[in-house]
């Protein structure tokens, strides 16, 4: 596994706090081939809308949350309640556990169909998140860029590309201080994965 830490410190008025590390290959491929396989036709995948400018739309994905029994998760508006843990997920935790030294309850999943699907700026700061949340990002499938950027000076930015099988881990004041996106994309792309692993109180 190839690990890459990113530690960015800001100036004057602000600390732009961004904690972050990245590991490449945390799946073989072929142990991220059959997951995927299985994740795309064991879960029960949800298509959620939001309102917008008055008016009820598709989210530009598909989700599930799964988690410990009564580890609901609001945002934007969308209440979900939590499936029981499959035998995949609860693998996978264990292997992000051990190696983020980290313990999650809950796992929200999103499934990008292609290029069309993304997720808008955001920051995953709900309070029930607590302060200075860990996130764990595993993916499996296409590789999808995710943009980072400053809430209080855009211009700081920065960008990853999350290939099939890797490891994102984003804790300290990152959520607080960042928002992050998943662009969507005019390249044909094929269907990706990704969890995140959370911490709900």
């Amino acid at each position: 596994m190839n690990f890459f830490n990113f530690k960015v410190l800001g100036q004057n008025l602000f600390l732009l706090d961004i904690d972050i590390t990245f590991c490449r290959n945390f799946f073989k491929k072929e142990d991220g081939d059959d997951i995927l396989a299985e994740l795309l036709n064991d879960i029960k995948w949800r298509q959620e809308k939001i309102n917008m400018y008055g008016k009820e739309l598709d989210l530009p994905r598909l989700t599930a949350w799964y988690g410990n029994d009564g580890k609901t998760y609001t945002y934007s508006g969308i209440i979900m309640k939590p499936e029981p843990w499959t035998p995949t997920l609860l693998l996978i935790k264990q292997k992000v556990e051990k190696i983020t030294k980290a313990t999650f309850n809950s796992v929200l999943l999103n499934l990008y169909r292609d290029g069309k699907d993304s997720i808008s700026w955001h920051s995953d700061d709900e309070a029930e998140l607590g302060k200075n949340p860990t996130i764990a990002s595993v993916s499996f499938g296409a590789t999808r860029k995710l943009v980072f950027k400053h809430k209080f000076q855009p211009n700081h930015k920065m960008e990853l590309e999350l290939e099939h099988g890797s490891l994102l881990t984003m804790k300290g004041t990152t959520q607080h201080l960042w928002k992050h996106q998943v662009p969507k994309t005019k390249n044909p792309v094929t269907a990706r994965v990704n969890l995140t692993f959370r911490t709900v109180y």
